[in-house]
């Protein structure tokens, strides 16, 4: 029998229980971030090929009008033709899928992949973030029923999904807001910290795991925001909504663009056109409106000067165009990237016609309405638009921006559809 000192110093039950999650989930987590990791080397390669090695071979000028439409379509012929003789399609339609969902079979996962790398090298408005983390939770559900058959299904979703967000941004923070506003629309007993346990440390092995490896950054470099004025706050709440109401533009546009779509014949005709669309867009915008926009928004925000506010506002709608056609065509990607180009975009149209307004200001702002509109997250929206600037300065305003902005969209319809195609709220 355990004498009194021994049971004292025994860790408690939770203690026990946390403290074999750190194994799994540390494991999951850098799976997680190298599997994203992989895919994207993988698509970074296969775009220079298709964007510079064969355009320059054929003497094509390499982001000219007539390469932009022909890439695009091609992208959107082959990814409808893999998605047609791939196992389970590739996955569902995607415009009925969200960041985090239940786990899809694994066969499905090579297949997913694939049309993930043709549409991040393609040119194609979306980001790597909504079938990267279906890939990461399926796998990890599937290897968690055969090493751990007793565990509860959803901490291998919320492992996977945690390491893959902490890897997209660099930082566990961000799985950890993500997850938090999960756990608070399904309440449960036991702390939140006693539910946030295991997800952090998927999420800080993913993010480390990717720091290491590839050492990414959201911080755009922008001037540093010195001190607020009234003047400040005021237009950080029209930016904020205006980028709300940009959002919400494609939200209401996206399931009459699903329904056109899906009413074509054929995924692989439906594919060809929303790549010949986006590639038309592209034409009309420029280059810097296709890709997910990572990379080009920190070329927007390098030379906020550069470009007049006429063109910032064309690129911030060309681009929430694109992400409205690829999201509902049959492209599989996220969202986040694209809105938040959309978002930057906005800003520094605010910036151009306004000059009076900090860019760090209007860039962060615009980020958080275009956020709030097509992703309903708030710590995430908040999240992303104080990482950009990096500057705690912003913090307050952003804070109250939201306020407005979130207004605006709470009860609206959501950019996800039911299977029927009918949107969510």
């Amino acid at each position: 029998m355990p004498t009194d000192s021994a049971v004292a110093a025994a860790p408690p039950a939770p203690a026990r229980r946390l403290l074999a999650l750190i194994v799994p989930a540390l494991a999951v987590g850098v799976a997680s971030a190298l599997i994203l990791l992989g895919v994207s080397l993988l698509a970074d390669q296969l775009q220079d090929v298709l964007w510079e090695t064969l355009p320059d071979a054929l003497s094509v000028g390499r982001y000219s009008s007539l390469w932009m439409i022909v890439m695009l379509t091609v992208t959107g012929l082959v990814t409808g033709l893999v998605v047609r003789a791939v196992p389970g399609r590739a996955g569902p339609d995607p415009s009925t899928m969200g960041l985090v969902d239940p786990p899809l079979p694994p066969y499905v996962v090579p297949g997913l992949l694939v049309v993930t790398v043709l549409a991040l090298a393609g040119g194609v408005s979306l980001g790597p973030e909504n079938p990267i983390t279906a890939a990461n939770i399926a796998l990890a559900a599937w290897a968690g029923r055969r090493i751990a058959p007793d565990a509860p299904g959803e901490l291998w979703l919320a492992l996977a999904a945690a390491g893959t967000i902490g890897a997209l941004f660099g930082t566990p923070v961000a799985a950890a807001l993500i997850l938090t506003e999960t756990l608070a629309s399904t309440p449960g007993p036991g702390a939140l910290w006693d539910k946030l346990f295991g997800p952090l440390a998927a999420g800080a092995a993913g993010s480390l795991t990717m720091s290491l490896a590839a050492h990414p950054s959201f911080d755009l470099s922008l001037p540093a925001y010195t001190h607020a004025h009234w003047g400040d706050l005021l237009a950080a709440l029209v930016i904020a909504s205006a980028g709300a109401v940009l959002g919400l533009a494609a939200v209401y546009a996206f399931p009459l663009a699903h329904r056109f779509f899906r009413a074509l014949p054929h995924p692989v005709l439906a594919l060809t056109l929303g790549g010949l669309v986006l590639g038309l867009l592209g034409a009309l915008g420029g280059h810097l409106t296709l890709f997910k926009g990572l990379d080009e928004v920190k070329t927007l925000a390098a030379d906020p000067d550069g470009w007049s506010a006429a063109e910032f506002g064309a690129m911030a709608v060309v681009k929430t165009a694109a992400l409205l056609i690829a999201a509902t065509c049959g492209f599989r990607g996220g969202r986040i990237f694209p809105a938040v180009f959309s978002g930057v975009a906005l800003g520094l149209c605010a910036h151009a016609l306004v000059d009076g307004v900090p860019v760090a200001l209007a860039v962060t702002c615009g980020v958080l309405g275009v956020l709030l509109a097509v992703t309903r997250q708030g710590w995430l929206s908040l999240f992303t638009a104080a990482v950009l600037a990096a500057d705690t300065a912003l913090l307050p305003i952003l804070c109250v921006a939201s306020l407005p902005a979130w207004l605006l969209v709470t009860g609206r319809p959501l950019m996800q559809l039911r299977e029927d195609g009918t949107p969510l709220r």
